[in-house]
């Protein structure tokens, strides 16, 4: 293979600069060792900064949050859920941080109107009434599985490629100057190399990994964060805790669920993604305060992620390192040709994929401008594909069917209309059909149902997969959709990753549940074999 740009790394900033180095002409290839998002990108709290949480630490990172803010709510809006947002002090936080936080929101341009705690409490009912004061600001929630792909539906317009399950083994360079990358596919160990004139390292956590392909360093710490997700929306607004930056302090309505997050400390490794019962303990505690009621919320299930947080500084960790990014240059370490970004947040990174593109344009003598900033990444589906899919999906679901489709809504349609039976749902909790999960398994980016999970949502509603995973199996088994597993290895690795997530929290209706999930597959389907019919 050949490409101009090799971008390494498959969450929101690497394929934010796919989308802007393909806009502007330049031949841009993908690799991702797992699947797109599969990294920090989805394991997060979702929240699409205002900037308030950094305005009185980080001025330069809490503007540059409102103002992408504001851009990707016009061009990513079919991802973007504007929810505005609360921050609340209560009468045991400092009131001297909120004066200096009022003042640092005026500094950077955020919008931080001051609400009587009776209205706040009217707007949210389930919020505490010990609340002295409360601000609206303009956050908003993310979804970011359909931000990451929704990047690349749009890089591919333009020619850019993204290779899923592909690992980076070597980077090759001669006299010091990069010519190429040598990768494996993870699923089939099979290799092959691209030949390339810049590496672009955008491996996140995974960044320090990469540069030592080629013999740097980069001193990334991976901070581990970990989140609760609740079986409820119990607030329709993202509620920030008025307070400097702290552990269980947002919590964040997504879809039917609210996120609580999140956490920070040392990870072991960066895929330290498997979270503790401990940690749950703690985050609920901390989280109390303003949710008064949370004990009595069912918990959906917990997950963790791992922030690349870089430094100058070897000894500046956790919530102590800069939230704000970072470009290497690697010529700097006698290597011409490669550069690596890293630190950010998930809200910056279409201007993290701006200022990268801008320096790799650089290198390369490419002119052509960013145009990231004003162009949609998915243009509307059009009226009359939206008529016809209110025929065959619930009518509320349709717009949230075509943001997850996008391009393939009019297929999908087709499909629905042809045969009825393809119109029936697999994901009850999530309203995903029998013919959405047939186009998203048959895509060449598909290899498990957690890849399938991911482009669609099935499974992540409050059954966590006891009905749709076997469904989704059968459809995908019956139709030869995904090749190279068996049916049962494909539902054993979907349960089990759902499991990583219920197993810190089975307690109350949770512990219902996974009993009940627990009886359908082991019992009835004996996916663990420990029945042997023979000798029934």
């Amino acid at each position: 293979m050949q490409a101009t740009v090799v971008v390494i790394g498959g969450g929101a900033t690497g394929v934010g600069i796919l989308r802007d180095l393909s806009m502007r002409g330049i031949k841009t290839i993908l690799v991702e060792q797992k699947d797109l998002a599969y990294g920090t990108s989805s394991r997060f709290h979702g929240l699409l900064h205002s900037g308030g949480r950094y305005a009185v630490k980080d001025a330069e990172s809490a503007q540059e949050c409102i103002e992408e803010n504001m851009i990707l709510r016009k061009i990513a809006r079919h991802s973007v859920e504007e929810t505005e947002g609360f921050f609340v002090r209560l009468p045991e936080d400092d009131e001297a941080f909120e004066a200096s936080w009022v003042a640092a929101c005026a500094k950077v341009n955020i919008p931080a109107i001051p609400i009587t705690p009776a209205e706040a409490k009217r707007l949210e009912p389930q919020l505490t009434s010990r609340a002295v004061s409360a601000y609206r600001v303009p956050d908003s929630a993310v979804d970011g599985f359909r931000l990451v792909w929704q990047n690349v539906i749009s890089a591919r317009k333009y020619g850019g490629q993204a290779l899923t399950y592909t690992e980076v083994t070597a980077i090759d360079h001669v006299n010091n100057q990069v010519v190429g990358v040598k990768v494996k596919n993870t699923l089939t160990g099979q290799t092959d190399s691209i030949a390339c004139d810049y590496i672009v390292n955008a491996a996140g956590s995974w960044v320090g990994q990469v540069a030592h392909l080629a013999g740097i360093e980069v001193n990334v710490k991976p901070d581990r964060g970990v989140l609760i997700a609740f079986n409820h929306r119990f607030t329709s607004r993202i509620v920030n805790r008025l307070r400097p930056p702290s552990d269980g302090d947002i919590f964040v309505p997504h879809g039917s669920i609210t996120i609580l997050g999140t956490t920070s400390s040392p990870a072991s490794r960066p895929d330290d993604t498997i979270p503790r019962t401990a940690e749950v303990a703690e985050l609920l505690k901390i989280g109390q305060p303003l949710f008064e009621d949370i004990y009595n919320y069912r918990i959906l299930r917990t997950f963790a992620g791992t922030r690349p947080l870089y430094s100058a500084d070897p000894g500046a960790a956790g919530r102590a390192a800069s939230r704000n990014f970072t470009i290497i240059d690697h010529e700097k370490d006698g290597l011409k040709g490669m550069a690596t970004i890293v630190g950010g947040k998930l809200t910056t990174y279409r201007l993290m994929a701006e200022k990268m593109a801008d320096k790799v344009c650089a290198k390369l003598d490419v002119k052509a401008e960013c145009r990231t900033a004003i162009e949609p990444m998915i243009d509307d589906a059009p009226a009359a594909d939206i008529q016809a899919a209110k025929q065959f999906f619930p009518a509320y679901t349709v717009n949230r069917a075509a943001s997850r489709l996008g391009p393939k809504l009019a297929e999908v349609v087709k499909s629905m209309e042809a045969n009825p039976a393809k119109r029936q749902l697999l994901c009850e909790c999530e309203m995903v059909t029998l013919a959405e999960v047939e186009a998203m398994a048959a895509d060449d980016t598909s290899y498990s149902l957690e890849d399938v999970r991911r482009k669609t949502r099935m499974g992540m509603g409050t059954c966590q997969g006891a009905f749709c995973g076997f469904r989704t199996v059968g459809v995908v088994a019956a139709n030869d959709l995904i090749t190279g597993k068996d049916a049962p290895k494909l539902v054993e690795d979907f349960l089990e990753a759902r499991w990583n997530g219920i197993r810190p929290v089975l307690w109350g209706n949770q512990l219902r549940e996974a009993e009940l999930m627990r009886g359908i597959y082991a019992a009835a389907l004996n996916i663990d074999g420990a029945v042997n019919h023979e000798n029934k």
